[in-house]
């Protein structure tokens, strides 16, 4: 009996230890990254541009790709290179470009990145699930303006989004 008490504590006292070996990251689902990059291609329809969106995870793996009817093939490479930059530079990427014009182009020889307006991170409070990049509009400030309008459409999901995940645990 005692030795069971002993290797229990012995057991115990290693998963402790490796506790941290092991992290939880958090993710958005599918469905939700799907609404950010429908939402922000409708924004910008309504508007009257044909944009393709991208949603990447807080990796920087991609993990939807939409692109309107009418929208060039290569504003989904664009609109992913953006969404790139907001995780790379852990802020919306016009502020990344107007904080790193410094070394602007070395950054756009990243292959992945671009350094342009139009992307921006999704949160769910202060946590970064990912982020969301917007290209065939007029300008940067049109594509970001159109990724704004969908995460504002979704605002109250994602403040609620980790508290559903709290009360499933």
């Amino acid at each position: 009996m005692k030795m069971m008490k002993i290797v229990g504590l012995l057991c115990l006292s290693v998963s402790i230890l490796t506790a941290a070996d092991v992290v939880k990251i958090e993710r958005m689902s599918l469905e939700l990254a799907t609404e950010v990059a429908k939402r922000s291609v409708e924004a910008c329809r309504a508007q009257g541009y044909w944009v393709s969106a991208v949603v990447v995870d807080r990796s920087a793996n991609v993990q939807v790709v939409m692109r309107d009817t009418y929208a060039a093939r290569f504003t989904m490479q664009i609109a992913e290179e953006k969404a790139n930059a907001v995780i790379m530079g852990g802020t919306d990427s016009a502020t990344l470009v107007s904080n790193r014009a410094d070394i602007r182009n070395e950054l756009n020889n990243i292959d992945g990145l671009i350094m342009m307006r139009g992307g921006l991170a999704v949160k769910s409070g202060d946590v970064l699930l990912g982020a969301v990049g917007v290209s065939g509009a007029p300008g940067g400030d049109l594509d970001a303006a159109c990724a704004a309008k969908a995460l504002k459409s979704l605002e109250e999901r994602l403040a609620f989004s980790l508290m559903d995940d709290a009360d499933e645990e």
